[in-house]
């Protein structure tokens, strides 16, 4: 492990689905004692919130400005870290795989195109990032959220190599993917990504693009490793 200096640092990962990000970002975080932060389990929180407390018209509430802004004074969510390990607190209770489950996953993409949603997140996302050296993944953690980093990565691969990725993961798991449908599934939500209102997925002008389609994760990884220990001056 590298040991840090009394300093906090930032690391923003950003890239489309399938590219690697959270298996890459945790391996690095781990390499450099860096705490690795899931900003997607924060808006897996936030939906779960929802769904807790409205149930099936959750969807509808989430639309009603007046509630929406109650609703979002009524809940905290909270980090702890135990070992460079991350866990998100829900009114100071652990959210655990409750945000993991299919409703929840249905459920995020309605929250987090929301402004004000995003605005609670970030506003959490960035005061913990203030006081501990963290590697970050997403969508636009180098545009949005973390926008100051000294280190920014946008991970990517060709659609057929990302779709394939996926596929081998879902087959893995025992699940009947077909190839073509999963490609298709890569490709939409690219688009979906790339042109959505709020904080759609780009490269931040001064991000270093690393197309992983001819490299394995070990091989990204060292990568990654060798660019932070130089950019933050770890060695």
């Amino acid at each position: 492990m590298i040991k840090l200096k009394n300093y906090t640092k930032s690391l923003a990962i950003d890239g489309p689905a399938g590219s690697g990000k959270s298996t890459v970002a945790k391996k690095v975080a781990e390499k450099l004692d860096f705490t690795y932060v899931d900003s997607g389990a924060i808006y897996r929180t936030c939906a779960l919130y929802f769904i807790e407390r409205f149930g099936a018209d959750a969807k509808n509430k989430i639309t009603e400005g007046k509630t929406l802004s109650d609703e979002l004074k009524k809940f905290d969510i909270s980090f702890t870290v135990s070992d460079s390990n991350f866990t998100v607190l829900l009114n100071g209770k652990p959210v655990g795989n409750r945000i993991r489950t299919e409703e929840v996953s249905r459920f995020v993409p309605s929250v987090a195109s929301i402004p004000p949603v995003r605005d609670k997140v970030n506003e959490k996302l960035r005061s913990f990032a203030a006081a501990h050296p963290v590697v970050m993944d997403g969508r636009d953690i180098g545009t949005c959220v973390l926008p100051d980093s000294v280190l920014k990565i946008f991970l990517t691969a060709k659609a057929q190599v990302r779709a394939k990725r996926r596929f081998d993961e879902l087959i893995a798991k025992g699940d009947s993917a077909v190839f073509e449908r999963v490609l298709e599934d890569v490709v939409s939500r690219d688009k979906m990504d790339e042109t959505r209102a709020v904080a759609p997925l780009k490269m931040a002008s001064d991000a270093i693009e690393l197309d992983t389609s001819d490299m394995n994760a070990a091989e990204v990884i060292d990568v990654i490793v060798k660019m932070a220990e130089k950019s933050f001056n770890l060695k």
